[in-house]
């Protein structure tokens, strides 16, 4: 499907590519990196700005919107196969549905976005994760090996794009497999078979980033972990220091060693417990950097300098405030994007009950901030 933007790209003088870099490494460049979180299916079925223009995902939306490009490589480092997803029951309201983490999940029959009820894992004991373990999570599983020469032809170092190496989850992965609960129960019941299962995590990674590493230039690495609440983490800082930490410092061995100074991951609510962890093993930037759950990005800034980066960190709850306090906010990250390491876009998906007009005040006001 052809995509017709309905906003001129920004203005530049550098290349997407030179400006990533030079903004991330505190470097001087021309205007900020113009990206954004993404949407929930609710914006795209709401929105007549999207409706009317047939946008129903984000790449979609990115283009439409005429955001800077930037791409990403991941490997297959968790579930291959994945469970079976399958409907087990319905009701007049809801949906059973067995999903590709073998969980039982109760969502809403009319197929709106929400967070999903979990009833029940298919990993509880150390016997099912054996199984699982030799079933699904096969280092030599040939679906884990790694197209290069595509890959290559599709990402050419020629590019003038940011490309990004995916570095998958340590925790984040095992909490969907287990269920919040069940991860916590699993921590006092069978730690070792939580750790692991952490272990089983980083191998797997491990063995993605050897057979790329050597092949691309690569100008940053991702991650993704939600496991914290607004509170703060879901797992004991004891567990996150002694078990998840030294797995993080193996990647970050790699990473450093193909050159990769721009690691972040991807963790919603209350990380600011984490953050020692994360600097020690060479995670310096979080994304997208719930406000609600850390305060406003410019306090760790401040605390951390510049060990520490953030991308996002605009509190989506202003855009539905309206255009006074949009500015007011927007105002604010001014000397966060001056001094560098810091890219301004929304906390999160960009909430459906946040109007299109605000939305694009808010895209036009970021600009004239922020643009050349």
């Amino acid at each position: 499907m052809d995509i017709t933007p309905c906003r001129a790209k920004w203005k530049g003088t550098m290349t997407d590519r030179e400006r990533f870099n030079n903004q991330m490494h505190y470097r001087t460049f021309d205007r900020t990196v113009n990206m954004e979180f993404g949407y929930w299916e609710e914006n795209y079925k709401e929105w007549p700005l999207f409706a009317e223009n047939g946008i129903t995902s984000e790449w979609q939306a990115n283009r439409f919107f005429n955001f800077d490009p930037i791409a990403g490589i991941g490997g297959n480092v968790w579930l291959s196969p994945p469970f079976p997803a399958a409907v087990v029951s319905e009701t007049a309201t809801t949906k059973t549905l067995m999903n590709g983490d073998g969980l039982l999940a109760e969502v809403p029959r009319d197929g709106h976005s929400t967070i999903p009820h979990y009833t029940k894992a298919s990993v509880v004991t150390p016997g099912d994760w054996k199984r699982c373990k030799e079933e699904r999570l096969r280092r030599d599983d040939p679906a884990r090996r790694v197209d290069i020469a595509g890959l290559k032809a599709a990402h050419p170092e020629s590019r003038t794009y940011p490309l990004g190496v995916g570095c998958g989850s340590m925790i984040g992965k095992i909490r969907d497999m287990l269920t919040f609960e069940g991860l916590a129960y699993a921590c006092y019941d069978y730690p070792d078979m939580v750790e692991d299962m952490v272990e089983t995590s980083c191998v797997l990674v491990e063995d993605f980033l050897d057979q790329v590493l050597p092949h691309f230039t690569f100008d940053f690495a991702s991650g993704w972990e939600d496991i914290c609440f607004k509170n703060g983490p879901i797992v004991s800082l004891d567990f996150y220091t002694r078990v998840v930490v030294p797995r993080y410092k193996r990647i970050g061995r790699k990473l450093h060693r193909a050159g990769i100074t721009l690691w972040y991951t991807d963790c919603d609510g209350d990380v600011r417990p984490l953050i020692p962890g994360f600097l020690e093993a060479g995670i310096n930037c979080l994304f997208p950097f719930e406000v609600m759950g850390g305060g406003h990005p410019a306090a760790l800034l401040n605390e951390f300098g510049r060990d520490l980066r953030i991308m996002g960190g605009f509190d989506k709850t202003q855009m539905i405030k309206g255009r006074e306090a949009i500015k007011a906010y927007m105002e604010s990250l001014v000397p966060l994007v001056e001094r560098g390491g810091y890219i301004p876009f929304c906390d999160h998906r960009c909430p459906p009950d946040v109007t299109p007009g605000n939305y694009l005040y808010y895209l036009d006001l970021k600009e004239r901030m922020f643009g050349l």
